[in-house]
């Protein structure tokens, strides 16, 4: 069954939203606080080893009253509905959307056609397991007898993006005697600076990618195959290569053994692909027993999703939260600010998740939109990044509403360190919501005992205007648990918001179209031009390169 079509534009809450904007746009939200003593305890959801604040944002529960019926006229309930039917969803590749099941316990029931899919994914896990276990008792060894020390993943977007992140994340869970590593750009130099380090004898690939012909990936694939065949023989690939793929001929032409393919479905988007056989490097890396703890925690909100009130809804209300942003404030931009350096790589990962999923511009009708879809994510980890780009979020001219997400307990035993973390972050929220007034400017510059004319003169440019809106997401601690629930509630944030814009957020054509082009323009960097086939610009820069390359 098809989702709902319905432009959100022309619901009557949306027209109420878009009046209550008019007499709530110049409300500042420390009045918001003064009107409401327990602001931040309504508007806050505490749940298991994650707390959503969100009570420093420009609403009211008005707001999120109008929102949540705007979410119910649009039919939210049912959409979240057939999603966790298996119905297909993804109606341009006639495709269910089924992640959730990468996650389900063993005894869960989850249909796609009919078919229960949980139990064929267990047979996965368990042979990642064994996989693993394999490495982790030295039974699996390298062609000269000697111990796998390097793991190297071996992929491109989902393929890589989720796989760096948790790895990164995790990093106090890593076994110490093991390195993973991770390559995805078809850039010469990420192979080969990876190479360099590693020992053939005792380095494994994972070749990650579903059809086994993606350019990048098999390009860095068949580099790394020419690299280890310098040192040993074709019937040696076997002990070294292994592949997480559907195209079962090709990866054995290729060289890998059919026993040591891990398979993943066409349900499973890439991007939301690193709870399947995609994330084999994320157990290698921290062991099979933090990943199935990772999965538990993806579950758990997998449920609080199904099962909870829109209202009390944690997924749910960050993309309500976003729509309010991006479509009546008009703001274009999100950042992700996670106070933790293990985090480093989730803005990146939530990049490719929301902006690969609901960067469309066409409704499930097939016409153009009239409205903002999408948004542009960045961001980047604390405290560095308070060092290069919040003077913007502070005092710029646009409004970024920010995530910041922050552990309570560190993973390491360095606590004055993360005193001034925590410090930091907490501060960073209070002053980009209550800035810093005119007065208050004059008053401290007088105290410092300059000049009357050099505090007329610097007083513009140290007011704060504040009321700048940040969620506050708090982790008891970052564990492979928690992990998960971050995770998973990003996802369906993702699905909530393309599914009110009445967009599809589970293909990816924009992604084709330069990858085609790339590979017809490649051999005529070698060959002859043709400069009938292109536009004036392309043919001269083909030109200048065959003109200035060296090789």
């Amino acid at each position: 069954m098809a989702l709902p079509r319905k432009n959100p534009t022309e619901s009557p809450k949306w027209q109420e939203l878009q009046t209550h904007y008019q007499s709530l746009k110049n409300a500042h939200m420390l009045d918001l606080f003064k009107e409401d003593p327990q602001r931040t305890e309504k508007l806050s959801i505490d749940l298991d080893e994650m707390l959503l604040d969100f009570s420093k944002n420009r609403l009211t529960q008005d707001t999120l009253n109008l929102l949540i019926d705007l979410a119910r006229d649009l039919d939210l309930e049912a959409g979240i509905d057939k999603l966790f039917k298996g119905e297909l969803i993804n109606e341009t590749e006639h495709r269910a959307v089924m992640h959730m099941a990468l996650r389900a316990p063993r005894n869960k029931t989850m249909t796609v056609d009919g078919e229960n899919v949980v139990e064929e994914v267990h047979q996965v896990l368990d042979k990642m397991k064994a996989f693993t276990a394999r490495l982790d008792n030295k039974t699996w060894k390298g062609y000269t007898g000697k111990d796998i020390t390097d793991v190297v993943n071996i992929g491109i977007g989902g393929s890589d993006l989720g796989p760096v992140m948790v790895a990164e994340a995790l990093t106090p869970y890593h076994r110490p005697d093991r390195q993973v590593h991770f390559v995805s750009n078809v850039d010469g130099a990420h192979i080969s600076q990876t190479l360099a380090k590693l020992d053939p004898e005792t380095t494994l690939f994972i070749i990650a990618s579903k059809t086994f012909t993606t350019i990048e990936t098999m390009t860095n694939a068949h580099s790394a195959r020419s690299w280890f065949l310098q040192n040993a023989t074709e019937s040696d690939i076997a002990k070294h290569f292994v592949a997480v793929s559907t195209n079962l001929p090709g990866v054995v032409e290729f060289g890998i053994d059919p026993a040591n393919v891990f398979e993943f479905w066409d349900w499973v988007g890439g991007r939301y692909s690193l709870a399947s056989a995609v994330g084999l490097s994320i157990m290698v890396a921290v062991g099979a027993e933090n990943f199935t703890s990772m999965h538990e925690g993806m579950h758990a909100m997998d449920m609080h999703f199904l099962e909870t009130p829109l209202e009390k809804n944690l997924p749910v209300m960050l993309a309500l939260i976003g729509i309010w942003y991006t479509n009546f404030f008009g703001s274009e931009t999100e950042a992700i600010l996670p106070y933790d350096q293990n985090l480093q790589f989730l803005p990146s990962y939530l990049q490719q998740a929301a902006m690969e999923s609901n960067g469309k511009m066409v409704s499930r009708d097939g016409v153009n939109v009239e409205y903002n879809t999408g948004t542009i994510l960045w961001g980047g980890a604390g405290t560095n990044s308070q060092h290069s780009f919040f003077q913007l979020l502070h005092q710029g001219t646009r409004l970024i509403p920010a995530d910041f997400i922050l552990p309570i307990n560190p993973q390491h035993k360095l606590f004055h360190h993360h005193d001034l973390l925590v410090a930091n972050a907490i501060a960073q929220c209070e002053a980009l919501m209550c800035g810093k007034d005119e007065q208050t400017v004059r008053t401290e510059l007088a105290a410092s005992g300059l000049s009357q004319d050099a505090i007329d003169r610097l007083t513009p440019f140290k007011i704060f205007n504040g009321n700048r809106p940040t969620n506050m997401i708090l982790l008891k601690k970052l564990t492979p648990y928690s992990l998960g629930m971050l995770i998973a509630a990003y996802e369906h944030k993702i699905f909530v918001r393309g599914y009110l814009w009445n967009i599809f957020s589970f293909d990816q054509f924009g992604v084709e179209l330069g990858k085609a082009l790339a590979k017809a323009l490649e051999p005529e960097l070698t060959g002859p031009s043709k400069p009938e086939l292109h536009d004036p610009s392309t043919n001269r820069l083909v030109e200048l390169f065959k003109e200035y390359k060296t090789y």
